[in-house]
Protein backbone atom coordinates (compact mmCIF):
# COMPACT_ATOMS: atom_id res chain seq x y z
CA UNK A 1 0.00 0.00 0.00
CA UNK A 2 2.27 2.81 1.13
CA UNK A 3 3.11 2.47 -3.36
CA UNK A 4 -0.22 3.51 -4.10
CA UNK A 5 0.30 6.84 -1.82
CA UNK A 6 3.79 7.74 -2.82
CA UNK A 7 2.29 7.15 -6.55
CA UNK A 8 -0.73 9.71 -5.44
CA UNK A 9 2.01 11.72 -3.98
CA UNK A 10 4.05 12.08 -7.33
CA UNK A 11 0.70 12.32 -9.45
CA UNK A 12 -2.30 13.88 -7.97
CA UNK A 13 -0.88 15.87 -4.78
CA UNK A 14 -1.53 13.08 -1.59
CA UNK A 15 -5.08 13.07 -2.85
CA UNK A 16 -5.28 9.75 -0.28
CA UNK A 17 -3.71 9.31 2.46
CA UNK A 18 -2.48 5.73 3.09
CA UNK A 19 -5.32 4.47 5.18
CA UNK A 20 -7.44 5.49 2.44
CA UNK A 21 -5.81 3.06 0.18
CA UNK A 22 -5.78 0.64 2.50
CA UNK A 23 -9.29 1.11 3.00
CA UNK A 24 -9.86 1.07 -0.57
CA UNK A 25 -7.91 -2.40 -0.96
CA UNK A 26 -10.11 -3.45 1.96
CA UNK A 27 -13.70 -2.33 0.16
CA UNK A 28 -16.32 -4.72 -1.30
CA UNK A 29 -17.78 -2.01 -2.98
CA UNK A 30 -13.95 0.27 -4.24
CA UNK A 31 -11.46 -1.66 -6.83
CA UNK A 32 -8.18 -0.81 -6.66
CA UNK A 33 -5.57 -1.45 -9.34
CA UNK A 34 -1.92 -1.22 -10.05
CA UNK A 35 0.82 -1.82 -12.68
CA UNK A 36 4.21 -2.57 -11.78
CA UNK A 37 7.60 -2.14 -13.70
CA UNK A 38 9.09 -5.07 -15.37
CA UNK A 39 12.29 -4.05 -13.71
CA UNK A 40 12.17 -3.23 -10.37
CA UNK A 41 8.65 -4.65 -9.68
CA UNK A 42 7.36 -0.97 -8.54
CA UNK A 43 4.33 0.66 -9.34
CA UNK A 44 4.18 2.48 -12.28
CA UNK A 45 0.57 2.92 -12.94
CA UNK A 46 -2.80 2.91 -10.51
CA UNK A 47 -6.72 3.36 -11.05
CA UNK A 48 -9.32 2.73 -8.48
CA UNK A 49 -13.44 2.89 -9.30
CA UNK A 50 -16.23 2.70 -6.87
CA UNK A 51 -18.96 0.86 -7.20
CA UNK A 52 -22.29 2.69 -6.78
CA UNK A 53 -25.28 0.72 -7.71
CA UNK A 54 -24.99 0.09 -11.28
CA UNK A 55 -22.22 2.73 -11.86
CA UNK A 56 -18.60 2.81 -11.60
CA UNK A 57 -17.02 5.96 -10.74
CA UNK A 58 -13.67 6.06 -11.37
CA UNK A 59 -11.92 8.07 -8.38
CA UNK A 60 -8.65 7.98 -9.73
CA UNK A 61 -6.62 7.39 -12.63
CA UNK A 62 -2.68 7.80 -12.22
CA UNK A 63 0.84 7.05 -14.54
CA UNK A 64 4.59 8.16 -12.95
CA UNK A 65 5.75 10.74 -14.79
CA UNK A 66 8.21 8.57 -16.18
CA UNK A 67 6.48 6.31 -17.95
CA UNK A 68 4.01 8.50 -19.60
CA UNK A 69 3.00 7.64 -23.49
CA UNK A 70 3.54 4.05 -23.20
CA UNK A 71 0.02 3.04 -23.21
CA UNK A 72 -0.27 2.31 -19.50
CA UNK A 73 -2.84 4.67 -18.94
CA UNK A 74 -4.88 3.17 -21.48
CA UNK A 75 -4.17 -0.31 -20.04
CA UNK A 76 -5.43 0.88 -16.75
CA UNK A 77 -8.58 2.41 -17.88
CA UNK A 78 -9.14 -0.73 -20.07
CA UNK A 79 -8.82 -2.91 -16.96
CA UNK A 80 -10.72 -0.84 -14.44
CA UNK A 81 -13.50 -0.97 -17.17
CA UNK A 82 -12.94 -4.74 -17.92
CA UNK A 83 -13.85 -5.10 -14.08
CA UNK A 84 -16.92 -3.01 -14.16
CA UNK A 85 -17.97 -4.99 -17.00
CA UNK A 86 -17.75 -8.30 -14.99
CA UNK A 87 -19.40 -6.92 -12.55
CA UNK A 88 -22.45 -6.62 -14.71
CA UNK A 89 -22.67 -2.61 -13.75
CA UNK A 90 -23.64 -0.37 -16.57
CA UNK A 91 -22.09 2.78 -16.94
CA UNK A 92 -19.54 4.84 -15.77
CA UNK A 93 -18.11 7.92 -14.60
CA UNK A 94 -15.57 10.52 -13.64
CA UNK A 95 -14.11 13.56 -13.38
CA UNK A 96 -11.39 14.90 -14.68
CA UNK A 97 -9.28 18.72 -14.84
CA UNK A 98 -10.35 20.41 -17.58
CA UNK A 99 -6.74 21.37 -19.01
CA UNK A 100 -5.75 17.73 -19.30
CA UNK A 101 -6.54 17.61 -22.68
CA UNK A 102 -4.27 14.05 -22.64
CA UNK A 103 -6.63 12.10 -20.00
CA UNK A 104 -9.79 13.81 -21.95
CA UNK A 105 -8.48 12.56 -24.93
CA UNK A 106 -7.77 9.07 -23.37
CA UNK A 107 -11.74 8.86 -22.21
CA UNK A 108 -12.85 9.98 -25.59
CA UNK A 109 -11.20 7.08 -26.90
CA UNK A 110 -13.37 4.54 -25.13
CA UNK A 111 -16.56 6.32 -25.25
CA UNK A 112 -17.09 8.37 -22.57
CA UNK A 113 -18.59 11.96 -23.38
CA UNK A 114 -18.86 15.32 -21.21
CA UNK A 115 -21.94 15.58 -19.37
CA UNK A 116 -21.31 18.68 -17.23
CA UNK A 117 -18.93 20.63 -15.55
CA UNK A 118 -17.69 20.76 -12.02
CA UNK A 119 -16.77 24.87 -11.04
CA UNK A 120 -13.74 25.36 -8.88
CA UNK A 121 -13.76 21.75 -8.24
CA UNK A 122 -10.16 21.54 -7.17
CA UNK A 123 -8.44 23.13 -4.36
CA UNK A 124 -6.28 25.54 -7.15
CA UNK A 125 -9.49 26.33 -8.33
CA UNK A 126 -9.79 24.99 -11.89
CA UNK A 127 -12.59 23.75 -13.12
CA UNK A 128 -13.40 19.58 -13.47
CA UNK A 129 -15.23 18.11 -16.71
CA UNK A 130 -17.92 15.26 -15.35
CA UNK A 131 -17.21 12.76 -18.34
CA UNK A 132 -19.60 9.60 -18.98
CA UNK A 133 -19.61 6.52 -20.33
CA UNK A 134 -23.00 3.99 -21.11
CA UNK A 135 -23.01 0.35 -22.21
CA UNK A 136 -19.95 -1.02 -20.18
CA UNK A 137 -20.43 -4.32 -22.58
CA UNK A 138 -16.97 -3.68 -24.70
CA UNK A 139 -14.26 -1.83 -22.50
CA UNK A 140 -12.10 -1.70 -25.90
CA UNK A 141 -11.39 1.66 -27.54
CA UNK A 142 -13.05 3.08 -30.03
CA UNK A 143 -10.17 3.99 -32.42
Amino acid sequence: MPQFAQLDSQCLGEMWTLAGYEREWDSENGVLLGIRSMTGGYLVAMGCFWQILEEAHITLLAVAQEHRGKGLGKMMLQSLLAEASRRQLERATLEVRASNEIAIGLYRQFGFQRAGCRKRYYPDGEDALILWKNRLILPVPLT
